[in-house]
């Protein structure tokens, strides 16, 4: 019999309290078969308590999540014959090759030896580690873990796979080699949840994005949406010596209504702009002041802008 759903994953008002703390709080997400869905948030938001509760290692105290249109409290097993999760470290027996532990794996859930060297052989080769597959992983590097333990978590074919974080502490490169991995899931029609603090690695995977912040939901949509709603441009200016931030602020209300954006580094500000004119009338009248501007850019805006304007606690809104 076949079983209906409108989604791979859909939550609602999804909810935890660890005391008097509410780590995830009225969390609704509905996820497509076959979607690279990113979820995105700062340490503490709430990311890592999402996927616990998604993947039945955590109960809910409020709220409901369906798998394929199962409940993961009442269908518990069913859900976790349908999943796999891959958290930020390696779960690997380092003194066994990249092949033996994949063999292992399969054996473990019940193939033959046939059938277990078969599809260790056919992810080692898919996932580009053939000329390593018969060295210790110990041997192996961060990027080389990461894609051995994703295709570890794929052994039994998951409707839907967690990555948790996938590419902490990586290189670029080994960023890049694992993007590769998870575009190569897509092509099996595997649903991905994919949780980050890399927002260029969300900008190229994700087709769907949550940003979510204190364990809420606070913005929803494809990168380019997201992109969108903070502005056509983003001025970014670098100041030449410090300045107080509360001066800029009140010699811009003067004559704008803004957002503006303080970066980490103290020198560094930004402003979403509606227009491109604006971005002039905005240098002309810091400069007017005698702000020391070195430099300025006008951009078109990175998900790394929406995830300052809507996340940074130094955000200030500035009414006219």
């Amino acid at each position: 019999m076949t079983r209906e759903f409108d989604y791979a994953l859909e939550t609602k008002d999804l909810s935890k309290h660890f005391g008097d703390y509410t780590a995830v709080d009225k969390v609704n997400l509905k996820i497509q078969k076959g979607e690279i869905y990113g979820l995105l948030g700062p340490n503490g938001a709430g990311k890592t308590t999402v996927i616990n509760m998604l993947t039945t290692l955590l109960k809910p105290d409020e709220g409901t999540v369906l798998i394929q249109g199962l409940d993961v409290i009442k269908n518990s097993k069913d859900v976790r014959k349908m999943i796999s999760l891959t958290g930020q470290f390696a779960a690997l027996d380092e003194e066994l090759s990249g092949l033996q532990n994949l063999i292992l794996i399969a054996k473990l859930y019940g193939y033959s030896n046939k059938k277990s060297s078969s599809i260790a052989n056919e992810l080692i080769h898919s996932f580009d580690l053939s000329e390593a597959k018969n060295r210790k992983v110990t041997n192996y590097s961060g990027g080389m873990r990461r894609r051995l333990d994703i295709a570890a978590s794929i052994v039994t074919q998951p409707e839907i796979i967690f990555l948790d974080e996938p590419t902490t502490g990586l290189d670029p490169q080994s960023r890049m080699q694992v993007w590769e991995v998870v575009r190569t899931l897509l092509k099996s029609g595997t649903t991905v949840l994919l949780t980050t603090q890399y927002l260029e690695e969300a900008d190229q995977l994700a087709d769907q994005i949550a940003v979510i912040d204190k364990g809420t939901i606070i913005a929803e949509g494809t990168p380019n949406q997201l992109k969108a709603s903070i502005g056509e441009k983003t001025l970014s200016f670098r100041l030449s010596k410090s300045y107080e931030p509360k001066k800029i602020h009140e010699i811009l209300v003067e004559k704008h209504a803004l957002k503006i954006i303080e970066d980490e580094n103290p020198l560094i500000f930004k402003i979403p702009v509606e227009k491109t004119r604006l971005a002039n009338d905005i240098i002309d009248t810091l400069l007017n002041h005698a702000v020391p501007i070195e430099d300025f850019t006008l951009s078109d805006p990175s998900l790394d802008d929406v995830f300052l304007a809507l996340t940074t606690s130094k955000q200030e809104e500035v009414i006219q």
